[in-house]
């Protein structure tokens, strides 16, 4: 009997879910739309900004086949009532700062399912990650340069997301950055 993903060791799922990049997929729109219409319908009646970001949300650039959703809520909200909520249909929550929480979908003791969504839930104006994709949309080289980083980083951290994920974040804080300059943005 296969052990649940509660009592694998972090080495244990990063072996599972290892990562994995794969040519841009037209299809991830479409999973982040249909996933959108979910995540509106579970959480009626709160005043919702709900994005599309990550690298699927990049065009045409190579990407770890999972949907990141930034989900931004007002700050009076509860989010302990969202986080029960999304709980109830099938988001675990992987991740709980006191202004954030990061959740997970599609993960499964046999690896991953066919559709992947983490879910970022954050209060309006905690949103980063708007930028840093619309710059690289707007900048197609650049978004070529940061597939290549994100290729050249892909085998040596496969079973290590964090040290991955960490390996990028000088060139997505630079561009960000950037974004911020060009968009006007005082922050």
């Amino acid at each position: 009997m296969s052990k649940s993903l509660s009592e694998m060791t972090l080495e244990e799922l990063w072996a599972l879910f290892p990562i994995i990049l794969s040519e841009h997929k037209d299809c991830w729109h479409d999973w982040y739309e249909e996933e959108k219409e979910r995540i509106t319908i579970i959480l009626h009646g709160i005043d919702l900004k709900i994005n599309h970001i990550g690298s699927t949300a990049i065009h045409s650039i190579m990407a770890k086949p999972i949907i990141d959703i930034l989900v931004e809520i007002p700050e009076y909200s509860f989010m302990g009532d969202i986080k029960e909520k999304l709980e109830n249909n099938g988001y675990i929550c992987m991740s709980e700062q006191e202004n954030r929480k990061s959740f997970n979908k599609g993960y499964t003791d046999k690896g991953f399912a066919e559709k992947v969504f983490h879910l970022h839930l954050r209060y309006f104006g905690d949103n980063d990650e708007l930028y840093f994709r619309d710059y690289m949309n707007n900048y197609p080289i650049l978004a070529q340069e940061y597939e290549k980083l994100k290729c050249c980083l892909w085998k040596k951290y496969e079973h290590n997301r964090d040290a991955y994920t960490e390996a990028k974040s000088a060139f997505v804080l630079k561009y960000t950055k950037c974004a911020k300059i060009e968009y006007g943005i005082k922050k």
